[in-house]
């Protein structure tokens, strides 16, 4: 199961980073803007199947579902493969690839060593490149996937402290019947906090590689190569934190984690916030179309404009790079540095996976034994709502607004998020607590 769902994970996050410079290639009419409906294409389908499926797997084994689900995302990446080969409306079909992948990034830098032109197989119409490649393996691992469910997949039922029944029926569901009644306070509580932990990831995943080519005039294939690193290293001090927090866990409980690692969170978005008086650089093909020549020095530009530390941006390559003048926010919003970001990055790295497996665990002990596949569908459901909404809201607000607004917003939600927390707090008990201490007072 943890192999299942590390599959699943690669399967989603391997293009993470491509995906703006691959939607630039592919169709030059897409804007920043059109990239948080592409990232949020994949929750849309995620959210419109996890309860369907969970109710799936409520009265039917487990693999039914699994197979079903692994088999749609690894068509789906199949034709985010192809989405160069129409002539008009490229955009739209990989809206409809990724969100077919989440019906059903951590490997993204040694990708881009292939490069943007890659190898072309004309017979198959097919280009292997930076961009098809991670798809095409997150296929291959889909398939493994689904080998090993009907090869080594057996089911098990278990209550919230892990003791195993011991009869299963012919359905997979465990024969001993939990009795009580579910606190439904705590479980709408725990779907609204994990909605927010994943809409402030989803739009740190969403931004980076739009913010680091904004602030740093990176490349696309930089951009991606470079992300890709952090987001290893990220992955990484991820696994790190996961082994560190089960033993943790089991001194502080799991409340007190969880708050913890929302306010990592916190600062991590606090510290993004820019703060110096450096404007990052200005695309030069942006100012040559508002009649400007390219080979006007900055000092002619600053009185244009009455930005003193405007400059201007140029690549060896051809392809534009910097801020974008579109973007109005540019012209006077300070750069985010890049030990900003870097900074940044760890901390949410360090918050995020503490977060989000105390959710899944304090959420699993508050269903307690009864049969949990509607639940979960609904709390994965509420992830992807997070994801659908993340992605857009950011990408809409730091277009227009830019990083600061974009930012600031995200440190309001998390606050908010942590009220809620202390409010709910003595009630994020497991089942089998809360009902031995009703059991108590009864008596």
């Amino acid at each position: 199961m943890y192999l299942t769902m590390f599959l699943s994970s690669v399967g989603f996050s391997i293009v993470i980073m491509s995906v703006w410079p691959y939607l630039q290639k592919i169709d030059p009419t897409a804007d920043a803007s059109f990239l948080g409906w592409i990232i949020a294409s994949y929750s849309i389908g995620q959210m419109v199947a996890s309860p369907l499926f969970g109710l799936w797997s409520n009265y039917r084994p487990r693999r039914e579902p699994l197979v079903i689900s692994t088999a749609i995302s690894v068509a789906a990446n199949c034709l985010y493969a192809y989405v160069h080969v129409p002539h008009s409306h490229n955009k739209y079909y990989m809206l409809t690839a990724r969100a077919l992948v989440g019906f059903g990034a951590v490997f993204q830098t040694c990708f881009t060593l292939i490069g943007e032109e890659g190898v072309t197989w004309k017979f198959l119409r097919l280009q292997l490149n930076m961009y098809t490649a991670p798809v095409l393996f997150g296929a291959l691992l889909g398939v493994v996937n689904i080998i090993l469910i009907f090869a080594i997949f057996r089911e098990h039922r278990v209550d919230d402290m892990g003791r195993q029944y011991k009869s299963v029926n012919s359905d997979g569901e465990g024969t001993s019947n939990a009795e009580g009644s579910i606190d439904h306070v705590a479980v709408v509580a725990l779907n609204i906090l994990f909605f927010v932990i994943l809409f402030v990831f989803a739009v740190f995943e969403t931004i980076a590689t739009p913010l680091t080519m904004d602030m740093y005039s990176w490349t696309r294939k930089e951009a991606v190569f470079y992300n890709g690193i952090i987001l290893s290293v990220i992955g990484i001090e991820s696994v790190i934190v996961f082994m560190v927090v089960k033993t943790l866990s089991k001194k502080t409980g799991e409340r007190a984690i969880l708050h913890a690692g929302l306010l990592t969170v916190l600062v991590g978005f606090f510290i993004l916030l820019p703060w110096g008086k450096k404007l990052p650089n200005i695309q030069w093909q942006e100012i040559k179309n508002n009649s400007i020549p390219r080979t006007a020095p900055s000092e002619m530009l600053a009185p244009f404009w009455n930005l003193p530390e405007l400059q201007l941006s140029s690549n060896h390559t051809g392809e534009p790079v910097g801020c974008p003048v579109t973007q109005s926010w540019c012209l006077n919003t300070p750069m985010i540095y890049l030990a900003q970001y870097i900074s940044s990055d760890v901390l949410i790295g360090l918050g995020y996976p503490v977060c989000n497996v105390m959710s899944y665990t304090l959420y699993s002990k508050v269903l307690g034994p009864k049969p949990q596949g509607v639940y979960m569908g609904w709390l994965t459901a509420s992830g992807s709502g997070a994801r659908i909404l993340g992605p857009v809201f950011v990408s809409q607000i730091y277009t227009h607004l830019g990083p600061r607004w974009a930012f600031s917003l995200i440190c309001g939600v998390v606050v908010v998020s942590l009220l809620l927390l202390e409010i709910v707090y003595k009630r994020l008990i497991a089942f089998s607590v809360r009902y031995g201490r009703m059991q108590e007072e009864n008596c």
